[in-house]
């Protein structure tokens, strides 16, 4: 009889593979170990970027979580569906994603929308369209604080950007966002020193925008990384995403963060094509493999296998010689980057007590749902 693990599915005769499955109970925890890390909760602005589903949204709201971020419209209705009170999209929309935009404001009134802006072209066309709409557009505006990415240096050009976008009919600018995602290193001590320059440089800008008469602006700011040393500072708002699934990524990587793992792929052996040779179906249809192979999924009842090639459909591993696998047996995969698999499901599987329970539909997944 197999040895049963906390991810052991008992009735996993049931589950036809790959499949992304995931631990509700687990899933619970890491929200409240995210809750434990910050001194309030209304702090918390989690992305949802991973999950993608009604059903973890849901759990966050009855954690007493009421602010969320999102990079789609998918996702931002979603969140509206939800009745979330206040979702800021983390993106510039142009057209036609601003008149889309504009039409989730619209169909969901009970939910604040944001977005981001970055340069004044962008400010006015959302003013010219929500002037006409009769509508005030709340509006973060974007800082480049390194990731090189989206947005406005902090240091020179966003204060001139701020006092344009305060003149503007149709728009209620309410702060600034930065988004750090460069910043990754192994090392917290490293990682605290780079937040801590950047953010420097925020909250002077902050100050210089209250100097200047305005209102104080609100900060959005981080990602998981850096949630620890954002958290521990005030007066802004932290938005991990990926705490709620985890995965082997950010296992390795921040080992000060203890979220445990609540999300896992199942595939099966289904081919021996040398006799120290495994082919498993979890091709690239089935995990993120943006990585090199040997960082896309890391088997927890196989832990010794190595990745050899990736395909479409398949994934074939060196076992050794003598291994004693069989075809049709079960793994269980721990990616390594969570949030693009998901992205690869329909649904996720719940496993509540080792058993098969029902499903999440991950609706967010698709570029649209009904705007």
């Amino acid at each position: 009889m197999t040895e049963q693990y906390w991810y052991t599915i008992e009735d996993v005769d049931q589950l036809d593979t790959p499949a992304l499955v995931v631990y509700p109970k687990r899933v619970k925890q890491n929200i409240d170990m995210l809750k434990y890390m910050i001194d309030d909760v209304f702090r918390l602005r989690p992305h949802i970027k991973t999950y993608k589903n009604k059903e973890v949204a849901l759990l966050m709201m009855d954690a007493g979580i009421t602010k969320f971020k999102c990079a789609t419209i998918a996702e931002a209705e979603m969140l509206g569906m939800c009745n979330a009170p206040d979702v800021l999209l983390a993106y510039q929309p142009t057209e036609p994603k601003l008149l889309r935009f504009i039409k989730l404001i619209q169909t969901y009134p009970d939910t604040k929308f944001s977005c981001l802006i970055d340069n004044e072209a962008s400010a006015n066309t959302i003013s010219t369209i929500a002037t006409d709409e009769n509508l005030s557009v709340n509006i973060y505006i974007d800082l480049n604080v390194g990731m090189n990415r989206t947005g406005i240096s902090p240091e020179n050009e966003a204060l001139q950007l701020y006092k344009a976008c305060f003149q503007l009919q149709g728009i209620n600018l309410i702060g600034l966002h930065a988004y750090d995602g460069h910043i990754h290193d192994a090392d917290i001590v490293i990682r605290t020193e780079k937040v801590n320059a950047w953010y420097g440089i925020v909250i002077k800008l902050q100050n210089e925008i209250l100097d200047s008469g305005f209102p104080k602006p609100l900060i959005i700011a981080g990602g998981s990384p850096t949630f620890p040393i954002l958290a521990s500072k005030k007066n802004l708002e932290c938005s991990p995403g990926t705490f709620v699934y985890w995965d082997r990524g950010y296992q390795l990587a921040f080992e000060e963060q203890h979220f445990l793992i609540a999300a896992l792929l199942v595939a099966r052996i289904v081919s021996l094509p040398e006799e120290n040779l495994l082919c498993i179906d979890c091709g690239h249809k089935s995990v993120a493999a943006e990585n090199v192979l040997a960082k896309r999924i890391y088997f927890l009842n196989a832990p010794d296998v190595k990745i050899i090639s990736q395909s479409e459909e398949h994934l074939v591993v060196d076992a050794g010689k003598g291994h004693g696998y069989k075809v049709g047996d079960v793994l269980y995969g721990l990616p390594y980057h969570i949030c693009p698999t998901v992205a690869l499901y329909e649904s996720a599987i719940t496993i509540e007590n080792n058993n098969i329970t029902g499903q999440w539909l991950n609706i967010a997944r698709d570029r649209k749902i009904t705007i």
